[in-house]
């Protein structure tokens, strides 16, 4: 894959950022000359889209709502070689992209996470979102084994094999938490970037509820956990479930060791209910954990038949207009030369170089 053949795209999803998505796109364009940049407008009510195309972006409407159903879309439908995600309200900074790509080139890695840095006086992050991420970075890591230091970030840039590999379940700004345990569960090569965070301008309010996301964040947490970790999922209610089925019935089998007689039939029945419930389960989490292997040794074949990324780095390409030592103008004797150099066959342009 060559320079010229690299193709960057960024995708930015927005529902009314009329005030900012010119501003963003505007960025990026600068941040990354040849970037193409798609604003998918998710059922935006105000003039996002116009903006957007003022600004030079290729806008494209989602009519199903949700971040994680626009992400989903753009993943399916852009085809390129290295993928951008950031938000379309003007909290990160497009400056840190060149450093980003960069980084993804020169490990090579499948995935850079932007790691939101608040440089600001007054701080950009609600007391709750920071509270809940924090949480939700500990709870991750522990669970599927890898340290994320801001796994709710909206500021990501993905190699294409990173992009066609990744399944997109959620619909909601869920999205982040699929990203982050995907890169996980197949343990690819990721790493993380400092980037600058900062307040929406005024009259630009949030969608995010820090409740009501925060659910929708834990569900698929447990979620991903039943289909990513099921034998953890599942021998943690085996454990639960056996440890029950043991206090109800070692009185009763106690009682019946003393006198042969079982009196308390229903609690019997309720410890051997649990029990047997506890070794179904377990059997279930074995069986799973096989179908788990296999489907991520499924995903991990898909992910190996695209090539990793290469290119040159953005801060070593040429910008619009820049011409380097291919392309400076020659003398008329230094034309001559060549051009007589290139009508000598190949073993008379040796003889004449040692001629020379």
């Amino acid at each position: 894959m060559h320079e010229q053949t690299t193709r960057i795209a960024a995708i930015v999803p927005c529902h009314n950022e009329e005030i900012t998505v010119a501003k963003v796109v505007g960025d990026l364009k600068a941040a990354v000359p040849g970037l193409t940049v798609y604003v998918y407008d998710n059922c935006s009510s105000d003039r996002t889209s116009q903006r957007a195309a003022e600004a030079g972006a290729i806008v494209r409407k989602e009519n199903v709502p949700g971040k994680g159903n626009v992400v989903r879309r753009a993943f399916a439908d852009i085809d390129a070689d290295i993928y951008v995600m950031i938000d379309g309200d003007d909290t990160y900074e497009a400056a840190h992209l060149p450093d980003m790509i960069d980084t993804l080139i020169s490990g090579p890695y499948d995935h850079v996470l932007g790691v939101r840095q608040d440089n600001q006086e007054t701080t950009s992050y609600r007391p709750g979102h920071e509270a809940g991420n924090k949480m939700f970075n500990r709870l991750t890591g522990w669970l599927f084994g890898s340290e994320v230091s801001d796994m709710l970030s909206g500021y990501r840039v993905f190699s294409r094999r990173f992009v066609k590999s990744f399944p997109a379940i959620s619909r909601r700004f869920e999205i982040e938490t699929e990203l982050t345990v995907h890169t996980m569960s197949l343990r690819l090569p990721t790493t993380e970037v400092a980037v600058d965070f900062r307040d929406r301008p005024d009259g630009s309010e949030s969608k995010l509820s820090t409740v009501k996301d925060g659910l929708h964040i834990l569900g698929l947490i447990s979620a991903l956990v039943r289909h990513e970790r099921p034998r953890l999922f599942y021998g943690t209610l085996t454990v639960v479930l056996a440890a029950l089925s043991l206090v109800f019935g070692l009185p009763v089998v106690w009682e019946f060791w003393q006198t042969g007689l079982v009196p308390r039939f229903p609690t019997a029945i309720l410890a051997a209910a649990l029990m047997g419930l506890a070794f179904l389960l377990g059997s279930v989490g074995l069986t799973l954990d096989g179908l788990r292997r296999a489907r991520r040794e499924t995903s991990r074949l898909a992910y190996l038949s695209l090539p990793a990324v290469t290119g040159r780095p953005v801060s070593q390409r040429q910008t619009p207009g820049q011409t380097g030592p291919a392309d400076r103008e020659f003398s008329a004797p230094e034309a001559e030369i060549f051009a007589d150099a290139a009508r000598l066959k190949p073993s008379q342009q040796v003889r004449a170089r040692f001629a020379s």
